[in-house]
């Protein structure tokens, strides 16, 4: 049994797609729908970037969207393979619509209208520059509460993602994270700054919330045809009045994948298929559980290979 998995921010390069754009007449189709419904040039961001643009939060996130997208409906139209008889269906953060679409619980239309607000909304929630996130590596989420915990007095962070054993995303502002970055270096615990803009997945990002109420509830979503394993309960969902619910609370609340795949393994799934751009979330999965296979799809020679598989 096999799932298939959606990335997030943080997967984006500059010319992501471009083989299934130029082999894939139907791909260009996707791309310019894109362009025309977005109201500017994402293909050329995508394409030819600057980089610069492309890692905007409001262009990432439909962009990784796109080449997902893309790459999902070129698996099957051109190959036998039957990618709606997985399992399940899970994305990271924003991925999570990638998966939704994919599922047919919401169209290509909705899903681009929606991340254009959600990546301008998540971007505006606190003002540039007063918000960020940081990578605690080599420890396990209990020890992040901990630490937490004994410094309540001192600063506040969030736990943004709990991404695999020994990756712990978290967020704050500046001064937070400076303090925190101050007690980690005190514990030999290493992190890595990320190159983001905002304090994502956490109660900094109530006016992303407010922005993206009315819209996500104004979508109409159906039940999807997969179960859609969500970011905020790491359980299978496939009632689209509870989807769009924690669509909602997937803004603020932490992004639960590590929980997500240990779940997906135990409902006895041997194998996950990545579509989109890069490997970020095989790279996780491998820390989660080494026994799983792993393929991703995000260039041609990935497709040809799968499809020998």
């Amino acid at each position: 049994m096999f799932s298939v998995i959606f990335p997030g921010q943080g997967s984006q390069f500059v010319g992501m797609g471009k083989d299934f754009y130029e082999n894939f007449s139907y791909v260009k189709e996707y791309f310019g729908n894109a362009d025309e419904l977005l109201k500017k040039n994402l293909s050329k961001i995508i394409l030819d970037g600057p980089k610069h643009e492309l890692d905007k939060t409001e262009n990432t996130q439909s962009a990784i969207f796109l080449v997902s997208y893309s790459i999902f409906n070129v698996i099957k139209k051109e190959t036998e393979f039957n990618i709606n008889k997985a399992s399940f269906f899970a994305g990271h953060s924003l991925g999570e619509y990638s998966a939704l679409c994919c599922a047919g619980s919401i169209n290509f239309d909705q899903t681009i209208n929606l991340l254009m607000h959600r990546g301008k909304a998540m971007q505006n929630a606190v003002p540039n520059g007063e918000g960020g996130m940081l990578a605690v590596l080599g420890i396990e989420i209990d020890k992040i509460n901990s630490i937490l915990n004994e410094n309540i007095k001192n600063f506040t962070c969030y736990i943004a993602n709990d991404n695999s054993n020994g990756q712990v995303v978290m967020s704050g502002k500046i001064n937070d994270l400076d303090a925190l970055s101050d007690e980690l270096k005190k514990k030999n615990i290493k992190f890595v700054k990320l190159p983001v803009s905002a304090p994502f997945h956490c109660p900094l990002m109530k006016n992303a919330t407010i922005e993206m109420v009315k819209r996500i509830n104004d979508t109409n979503f159906i039940n999807p045809n997969v179960d859609i394993v969500s970011n905020v309960t790491a359980s299978p969902q496939n009632n689209a009045k509870d989807i769009k619910r924690l669509l909602i609370e997937q803004i603020e609340k932490p992004v639960k994948w590590r929980e997500s795949i240990i779940n997906i393994i135990d409902n006895d799934v041997n194998k996950f298929i990545e579509i989109g751009p890069g490997k970020v979330l095989s790279g996780l999965i491998k820390r989660i559980n080494r026994n799983v296979k792993l393929n991703q799809v995000n260039n041609l020679i990935d497709l040809n290979n799968f499809t020998n598989d």
